[in-house]
């Protein structure tokens, strides 16, 4: 095709469509600025989905070490309370006590370790990791709204193109409901994710 060819398919489409191929135009170039602005949100919300899911798993890892290293010191804080009473010497009995107290000192610790920063017991760690989870799952919900409403967005900017090149009115409405599909499902996912098993 040359430029002059170019120029006369331009200007037939332009006749065919009249006036409405500009306002076509403009939707066109809002449905794309709307579908970058989905895209990185959509970006964004994965990442953060693929660190909470790292914070969640080595919270539950820290948890189950914790409840390791618990069994432990309470496995071996009732065997020395089984030993306590062959135990003869007074100075022997006497720290043999101060061991055991220790140790269950120690168990209930691992239990639960209240602090500022969120704690580090069994309790504190559970809590922290659910938590954790539940900013994955909302990261997730967030993702797939964004996921759904690019696909839209898409859709609806090839069927104002289309709109456009075929000059058919129909398909540049048709454009308009999918790009409202598609900023509805972004609001969604900026200001009301929930968890769905799409």
């Amino acid at each position: 095709m040359k430029a002059a060819d170019a120029g006369e398919a331009l200007n037939e489409v332009q006749e065919r469509s009249g006036g409405s191929a500009k306002r076509v135009a403009l939707v066109i170039a809002t449905l794309a600025a709307l579908l970058a602005i989905v895209e990185v949100s959509g970006g964004n919300a994965e990442q953060h989905a693929q660190k909470s899911n790292v914070d969640s798993a080595n919270l539950w890892a820290f948890y189950q070490a914790k409840t390791i290293r618990q069994t432990v010191v309470r496995t071996t804080a009732e065997q020395l309370a089984l030993e306590l009473p062959t135990l003869t010497a007074p100075d022997r009995v006497e720290a043999a006590q101060k061991q055991l107290q220790a140790w269950r000192a120690t168990v209930e610790r691992y239990e639960s370790e209240p602090s500022p920063d969120g704690g580090e017991g069994r309790r504190e760690l559970m809590a922290r990791a659910r938590a954790a989870e539940e900013v994955r799952d909302q990261a997730l919900a967030k993702d797939d709204l964004f996921d759904f409403a690019s696909a839209a967005l898409q859709l609806a900017i090839v069927l104002a193109s289309a709109s456009v090149v075929i000059g058919i009115a129909w398909l540049a409405w048709l454009a308009n409901g999918m790009g409202f599909v598609g900023f509805a499902l972004a609001l969604l996912g900026w200001f009301a994710p929930t968890p769905l098993a799409l």
